[in-house]
Parts: C-alpha cells; sequence; structure tokens
C-alpha cells in the first residue's frame, strides 16, 4: 500500500500514485523493515528535480520494478526542501564513499538506519558503465541474503566515519583583514574573466560570494572586488540563466558562459539574487541592477505567492510541449519559426538579433535559449519593448511548468528581507507589502506558542516537520529587514524569539559551533553540521549573520558572542574555500565594520524624517541596522534615549561602543556610512 497520499510535500505526491509501496521517513518504516527483515530503500528528491521525474517515470511507475522493490524492500520518499536534516545525513555518505552526489539520491539502509549502498540516478537499462536499478536492487537483495554480516559491517563503517567529522571550529578566533584579504584572492584565483562568475560548467549563481564582494569593496575601497561582482552580475543577466521576458533566475547554467539554464527556478536563488542586485544598485547605480532587481522581485510576487500570502518553493524545468509530452525548457524556449508566428517577418529578425535566437538553436532540436549577447541601447528600445510584451503575451498562452507550492519557511525568510529592500530602494511598497503578507503567514502558521517554526506549510496547512538552524535563522534575517524598512519592533521582537532559540536548542556552549538541527530533534545516524554554503547560506553562517545583526539593534552580548565564535570557521574556511563560505564571509566583514547602527527619530510623516531612513537604508557600509521611530521611542532599542536636535529629525551613528555626534543632514549621514 502507498502511504504518501495526505502528506503536505507536493513531491511526495506525485509519487502517491506509484504501484510503489512507498512510506513517507516514519519509526513505522523501519519498524515494518526490521519486522519483515529486508533493507530499507531510501529515495531522496525535491519537486522540481529533473532526473526525479525522469527516474520516477523509469521505474518507480514500472509495474514489474516495482513489484519487485516492494517484495524485498521496504520504499521511503523523502523530500529533502522537506527533511534537509535526512537529506544531509545520507548526502554526506554518499559523497564520502563515492565522491559525488546529486538527486534523486538513492541509499540502502538497515532497519537501523545505517547506509551500506548509494547512488543517484539509475537508469532502466544498464547504460555508459552505470547499473540497471533492477540490477541494482537484485544485488543489494542478494548481498543482504547470502552475506549479511558483510552489509552489516559496511554499515557500522560507514557510521563510525561519519560521527567523526563533527566541526570544532566555535573556538577559534574571528576572521581578521588577513583571512578576508585571502578570500578574495582565492575568488580572483577562480574567477572567470571572460564570462564572470567562478569556475566552470555547470555554474551556478554566486549571490553569497557577489555579496561577500560588495561588502569588501563597500569597506576596503577594492575595485577589483567590485568589479568581479558587477562583471557576475551583468554577464548572468544578459544570460539565458535569466528569463529575459518574465524575470527571475534559473537554478544554474550547464555552460560557463551562462547560455544554457537547467530550467526549474527556486524560490531561493530569485531572493538572494533579488538582494544582490539591489545591493550593486546601491554600490554603483547601475540601470540593469535596477531592473533585474525589480523584474525578479516582480517575478516572485506575481509567479511563486501562494493564496496565503507566502511564496511557493519552485517552478519546475519541464513543461508541455504542446504535443502531451513533457520536455524540460518547453516553456521558454524558441526557434526563428515560432518568432515568426508572433511577430511577423520583420519584427521577428529584430527579436533575433536581439535575443540571440539562431537558426541551429542554442539548445536543442533548433531552439533558442533567450539571451541579450549585445549591448543594450544598439536597437530602439521602444520596438524592444513591444517584441517583449507580445512574446510574453504568446508564451503565457503555453502550458506553464508546474509549481511546488510548498512554503518553505527559510526561503520566505530570504524572500521578505529581499523584498523588502527591494521595496525600500525603489520606492515600491507593494513589494515591502509582499514581504510583510509573507511574515504574518510565517507568524500565524509556522510559529507555535512556543516561537518553534515548522519548516513547511502547504494550502495554509503547517507541515509535521520541524525548522531547522536554516529556518530560524533565515526567518530571523528577513524579520530584522522588516523592522529596519518599516521601523515596527514587533519584528524584531519575532526575530528575537527565534533567535533565541539558536542560543538554547542549536549552539554547543562548550565550543560554540553550531547544529543543523535542534538538541531535542528526531535523532538521526549523525547531528547534521555543516558550514560551508550551498545553494543557500549554511544555517551556521546565516545564524551567525542573523545573531550579529540582532545584537547591533539590541546590544545583546549573549548575541554578538554567539555570532563571534559562530564565525571561527569563517577564519578556517575562507582561505582555502571562499565559494562555499561566501555568506560567513559577508558576515565577516560586517562584524571587522562594527557593523554600524543607525538610528533616525522623527515624526513619521516628516519628509526630512523619511529622507535620513532613506539615506540609512542605503548605506554600503556592511552589515548597517538602521531603526527609525518617534524621538524617545520604546518601538526599537536603538531609539531609546534619541532625541530631537533642535526640534528636527536626527540621525545617530554608533560602532564599536563609539558614537558620531548626531546629524540632521543627509549629506553628512550619507558620507558617515560610506553612501
Amino acid at each position: 500500500m502507498n502511504r504518501l497520499a495526505g502528506v503536505t510535500s507536493p513531491y511526495l505526491l506525485q509519487h502517491a500514485d506509484n504501484p510503489v509501496d512507498w512510506w513517507p521517513w516514519t519509526p513505522e518504516a523501519f519498524e515494518e523493515a526490521r519486522r519483515r527483515d529486508v533493507p530499507v530503500l531510501l529515495s531522496v528528491g525535491y519537486s522540481a528535480c529533473h532526473w526525479c521525474h525522469v527516474m520516477a517515470h523509469e521505474s518507480f511507475e514500472d509495474q514489474e520494478t516495482a513489484a519487485y522493490l516492494n517484495a524485498h524492500f521496504v520504499g521511503v520518499k523523502v523530500d529533502r526542501e522537506e527533511r534537509p536534516d535526512v537529506d544531509a545525513v545520507y548526502m554526506e555518505a554518499v559523497q564520502a564513499a563515492t565522491g559525488q552526489g546529486g538527486w534523486p539520491m538513492t541509499v540502502f539502509l538497515t532497519a537501523d538506519a545505517e547506509p551500506f549502498y548509494f547512488g543517484t540516478y539509475f537508469p532502466p537499462e544498464p547504460r555508459h558503465g552505470s547499473p540497471s536499478f533492477r540490477q541494482v536492487l537484485e544485488g543489494v537483495h542478494s548481498a543482504w541474503t547470502d552475506r549479511r554480516d558483510e552489509v552489516a559491517e559496511v554499515a557500522r563503517k560507514i557510521v563510525r566515519d561519519l560521527a567523526g567529522r563533527e566541526i570544532g571550529f566555535g573556538d577559534a578566533q574571528v576572521p581578521g583583514e588577513g583571512e578576508l584579504a585571502q578570500a578574495l584572492l582565492g575568488l580572483t584565483r577562480d574567477y572567470d574573466a571572460a564570462h564572470g562568475g567562478f569556475g566552470g560548467a555547470p555554474k551556478f549563481p554566486p549571490s553569497m560570494a557577489v555579496e561577500f564582494l560588495l561588502r569588501h569593496h563597500a569597506r576596503t575601497g577594492a575595485e577589483g572586488a567590485l568589479q568581479m561582482a558587477a562583471d557576475t552580475c551583468e554577464r548572468m543577466a544578459r544570460g539565458g540563466i535569466y528569463d529575459q521576458l518574465g524575470g527571475g533566475f534559473a537554478r544554474y547554467s550547464v555552460d560557463r558562459a551562462w547560455v544554457v539554464p537547467h530550467f526549474e527556478k527556486m524560490l531561493y536563488d530569485n531572493a538572494l539574487l533579488c538582494r544582490v542586485y539591489a545591493h550593486l544598485w546601491r554600490a554603483t547605480g547601475s540601470d540593469l541592477a535596477r531592473r533585474v532587481a525589480l523584474e525578479t522581485a516582480d517575478f516572485m510576487v506575481r509567479e511563486l505567492r501562494t493564496d496565503e500570502g507566502g511564496f511557493a518553493s519552485a517552478l519546475d524545468a519541464d513543461s508541455d510541449d504542446g504535443t502531451g509530452k513533457h520536455v524540460e525548457g518547453a516553456y521558454y524556449v524558441w526557434t526563428p519559426q515560432q518568432l515568426r508566428e508572433v511577430l511577423g517577418d520583420e519584427d521577428a529578425q529584430l527579436a533575433a538579433d536581439h535575443f540571440g535566437v539562431t537558426a541551429e538553436g542554442t539548445f536543442e532540436e533548433g531552439a533558442s535559449v533567450l539571451q541579450l549577447p549585445q549591448a543594450e541601447g544598439v536597437f530602439d528600445a521602444a520596438r524592444v519593448e513591444s517584441v517583449r510584451a507580445r512574446l510574453k503575451a504568446s508564451r503565457d498562452g503555453r502550458p506553464a511548468p508546474g509549481r511546488d507550492d510548498k512554503v518553505v519557511a527559510a526561503w520566505n525568510g530570504l524572500a521578505i528581507a529581499a523584498l523588502a529592500e527591494t521595496g525600500a530602494y525603489f520606492d515600491r511598497p507593494d513589494l515591502v507589502d509582499a514581504a510583510l503578507g509573507a511574515a504574518d503567514l510565517l507568524v500565524r502558521l509556522h510559529l507555535d506558542e512556543h516561537a518553534r517554526l515548522a519548516r513547511t506549510s502547504k494550502d495554509g496547512r503547517a507541515g509535521a516537520h520541524a525548522g531547522v538552524l536554516e529556518d530560524y535563522a533565515d526567518v530571523a534575517e528577513g524579520f530584522l529587514a522588516l523592522a529596519s524598512v518599516t521601523g515596527e519592533g514587533v519584528w524584531l521582537e519575532f526575530a528575537g524569539f527565534l533567535l533565541d532559540h539558536v542560543l538554547a536548542q542549536f549552539t554547543d556552549e562548550e565550543s560554540g559551533a553550531l547544529y543543523d538541527t535542534a538538541a531535542d530533534a528526531e535523532k538521526l545516524i549523525r547531528r547534521p553540521q555543516d558550514p560551508t554554503d550551498n545553494a543557500t547560506p549554511s544555517g551556521w553562517s546565516a545564524a551567525a549573520g542573523a545573531l550579529l545583526s540582532y545584537a547591533a539593534q539590541t546590544g545583546s552580548e549573549a548575541h554578538r558572542r554567539t555570532a563571534e565564535r559562530a564565525l571561527g570557521v569563517v577564519k578556517a574556511l575562507g582561505p582555502r574555500a571562499p565559494r562555499f563560505v561566501g555568506w560567513g564571509l559577508a558576515t565577516a566583514e560586517a562584524l571587522l565594520d562594527g557593523p554600524r547602527e543607525v538610528a533616525v527619530v522623527g515624526p513619521a510623516d516628516d519628509p526630512a524624517t523619511r529622507e535620513l531612513h532613506r539615506v540609512a537604508l542605503l548605506a554600503t557600509a556592511p552589515g548597517a541596522v538602521v531603526a527609525v521611530g518617534a524621538a524617545d521611542s520604546g518601538e526599537l532599542p536603538l531609539l531609546a534615549d534619541r532625541s530631537l536636535v533642535g526640534g528636527a529629525p536626527t540621525a545617530y551613528v554608533c560602532r564599536n561602543f563609539t558614537c558620531d555626534a548626531p546629524t540632521t543632514d543627509a549629506d553628512r549621514l550619507r558620507a558617515a556610512l560610506g553612501g
């Protein structure tokens, strides 16, 4: 019997009709394996994963394969986005054993959840040196039946090896000038001067490394850091990884030049990149950065906002190509003939030239991914905008990619921060309202009476799984951004509730190291702990950043001390692997800069108050925190004992326990904040 009906995960629901007798990750599944004396097949993926869909269609929907699996295994399906702790533990084992990892992830476990055989995608027939999935099932069954002692010893050794991987960088000193300079040098060595970004193909948007580069430039004036950030952002925005019609970024580029994306669109990528482009505009005034930040924000609100006010996780890479067949990228790509059908011959030629559509195609079967290969300004802007609008209207009539409507707390926190800041920078109160709507949903639905977070929700129903460190940290980050933008103290209070849980449940008191799961969470074969940034900031570095900002807003020594101890890992990893600890490096930049604490006091309806507040928000000083409100207001701690100077709205700037003279002059405030 398949037991996936009624769960909140869209990925699991995609498998609810499989002939495989799937179980969700529950103690009962492992009890069943023990009762039947069979191994567990753990299959981990996520809703927008292309190869997960392929393996499901080829193997999990096949009656014969399913019958064999059901007879000899207990099948357990896990949504990695819903259970990042389970995913992290077994992905670490897969990578240690095979040297690589990815999704779908296929792991065979004992009834004690100990892994003994690993893989990712297995084809239905032997291919390119890889056994078929049926051969893998038969081989594992044979080993389980005939060589059980050997299987058990392998499982025990893997668990022992994993247990020895705990990280103890909590007591290390905070990174200083030397480590951040070495990190910059490391990024420079990995930089792709021809195409922007770092490393080769496949190439992922380096949003967190770019944030570090922007902050490093703001603090030190290093022009090379700003140039790498700006050039990378421009190349991505002109490439096929960016949706030239609808805004928003795909997950990654399969080539080093950003031409052909893997077409799934994830909330977390777009939230992080929206914020990065807004910060790039803040630093440079770039029109391109402004456009991309706003288009990406509009994409999130238009296509990912749920009826409840939160933000859905992803859009699929695949969609119906018009013939009933699901094809990767079908929604996004164009042939010259399709351009002519929509635009007519003359405008089709303009579109082909402007967007890089060729007769041979840049993707598959003669289709091209739209890019901006030539400099803007070469074409008639009004005519190009007309072409873009007509293509967008035509594309809207195509079968749309599926949407994963699951609301993930952490990713919504990232979106809240991005939309709040972008709305404030560009005078878009609708974006701030969207951020407030998502924040309200998290408070109403994800937070319980003890301020504990649920990881996910769907259709207004909270999921059963507890939040992990990144949820607490990223939601706190979003709430802190809202507090700075709106001046509403309630968001600082909620951030404090969440970060108090980080101190109590996720921090090792002796070493200062952080764990990805709470002390009272479900016990796995290893308590996951990963300080490296991947597609999103690690829970470790995100927590350090939020703790530091909260400490600056409140003066809490406990939160600042925990942030500093957590940054010890950045001292160790930053010089060696800067691409994978970008958010930690960005937080270290904020620590070296103070961070600066800005209090703006004055009547909310006074234009001078609004001007000072805007100048404070647009400050490039790394990690600067902002409080705005009436004089001597109790709304936010930074406003306490702050009064007007000469009856005029006034700004106060402090850092490292030292304050500048208060000012009523926006230009003087701008100079004090590096803006």
